[in-house]
């Protein structure tokens, strides 16, 4: 029997806040059950550290180069790869979507849906912001409870949590998990924008935290001078010292939209469980890129490729087959869950897909913990220097292996190298040390190697006569 999918991909969420995956400052029970009761890959990474690019890489399986989705913005989805959706919806599921999809630009405007997406329901709304005059599914609802988003933002913290954006997305999910598919195995894709800037979690949940006990983020005053160097690149911040942007206010918060979060996720495993459909139900929680979070001093995103901000979560549960309590340290790739979810449909993995299954390690427990010997990430010019200030249409490309980080930032003859075993925060860029000259190289070639073979050469061509 093929089994439901409930995928929830939450916003802007770095790899380190979970509870269970060793943060003793965040509860999060409910994302701790899925890791009780499922596989947690514990070094997984996004292939953009931007949502768009890094999106339409999940959604089809395929680097964003390859599906021609490499910014932040686009007009359109180019429909250069079939969605995941799309194909299970092709192959008899039923597939909903709550919250963003974001393949296309939705600044001001309503996003223009891809032709043929797979959704039969569809609630969009990209984010709790007062945008649009109709249209957003999120606002609509609100003003039928008599609400008005553009005044509830005016005051984000006196939101009531069962009006917030994250609620009613999982309010969405609930209702379809209860509906009738008529038999059909079901797929509903839960977007919620948190914990996405402007970090304002309803007041309720930020009085959870002690602000000045929290831990702060990862910085050395040498940042400042090694992002200055970097100054060129783009990014939607600068370097400060944390102290000057309050990073512990902005790192409780932050933590206090992802609890939030967890609530919801616990309403939708009830849900689930209260429904019968727990056990024929694989429960997908990732995000589609980190947050600096004053790491390094830096704040949100742009052309960097610390692990805050492209190492994410990937908790994958089905109790009735996958293995319990697992916690991978393989090397793993986003665009690894689209192959994932067709091999357990029963649905062929298209040829031209570049994503691997995971299959193995869901359910063997005797895999060798290993599936990639590197991952990688770009970053194409993804935020758009006609539309924003200050940038300058950056190109760079990330490759880590077991333990060295490679990042070029093209056309510009820098780059960062990093041992992340002796120095897994990031602090001491090695690109300059003629001792690792040879692994420098290793990795470039790699990394060009990579990239060549990651190349989408198109429909297969049939030979002469």
């Amino acid at each position: 029997m093929r089994p439901n999918i409930l995928w929830i991909c939450t916003d802007q969420q770095r790899y380190d806040t979970i509870g269970a995956l060793n943060n003793s400052l965040i509860q999060t029970p409910n994302i701790d059950r899925l890791v009780e009761h499922g596989v947690s890959f514990e070094r997984a990474y996004c292939q953009s550290p931007i949502c768009t690019p890094s999106r339409a890489s999940f959604l089809t399986g395929m680097y964003p180069s390859s599906v021609h989705s490499c910014g932040n913005g686009n007009e359109y989805w180019a429909e250069a790869a079939p969605l995941v959706s799309a194909l299970l919806a092709d192959a008899g599921y039923d597939c909903a979507l709550a919250g963003k999809l974001h393949l296309a630009g939705a600044e001001g405007r309503i996003e223009p849906r891809p032709q043929h997406d797979g959704y039969r329901v569809f609630h969009w709304s990209h984010g709790p912001h007062a945008r649009w005059e109709s249209g957003h599914d999120y606002a609509d609802w609100l003003q039928q409870q008599g609400q008005d988003l553009a005044e509830m933002l005016e005051h984000p913290q006196d939101t009531p949590p069962e009006l917030h954006q994250t609620r009613w997305c999982s309010d969405r999910a609930i209702d379809f998990i209860k509906a009738d598919h008529a038999g059909k195995p079901w797929l509903m894709s839960v977007n919620i924008f948190d914990p996405h800037a402007p970090f304002d979690p309803p007041q309720a949940y930020m009085d959870r935290f002690d602000i000045d006990t929290m831990p702060g983020p990862k910085f050395r005053e040498s940042d400042l001078a090694a992002q200055a160097k970097l100054s060129a690149i783009d990014f939607q911040t600068t370097a400060r010292r944390p102290e000057e942007f309050d990073a512990k206010r902005i790192q409780a918060a932050y933590y206090a939209m992802i609890e939030q979060i967890d609530d919801n996720i616990g309403r939708m495993m009830d849900a689930l469980e209260g429904s019968g459909q727990l056990k024929n139900t694989v429960v997908i929680f990732t995000s589609d890129h980190g947050e600096m979070l004053g790491d390094h001093g830096l704040l949100l995103k742009g052309c960097r490729f610390y692990e805050g901000l492209v190492r994410v979560p990937l908790i994958l549960s089905w109790p009735e087959r996958f293995l319990s309590g697992a916690r991978r340290q393989a090397l793993v790739e986003l665009i690894d869950i689209a192959p994932t979810l067709l091999e357990l449909a029963g649905v062929a993995i298209p040829k031209r897909m570049q994503g691997k299954s995971l299959g193995n390690l869901l359910a063997d427990p005797g895999a060798a913990d290993r599936h990639r010997e590197a991952v990688r990430c770009e970053y194409y010019r993804a935020l758009n220097p006609l539309v924003r200030e200050g940038i300058n249409g950056a190109y760079a490309t990330m490759i880590r292996d077991e333990r060295y980080k490679l990042v070029v930032y093209h056309g510009r003859r820098i780059g960062e190298l990093f041992d992340l075993a002796n120095d897994p925060y990031e602090f001491d860029n090695l690109w300059d040390d003629p001792a690792l000259t040879e692994t420098k190289l290793k990795l470039m070639q790699r990394s060009f190697d990579a990239l060549a073979l990651a190349t989408d050469t198109g429909p297969e061509q049939l030979t002469g006569h």
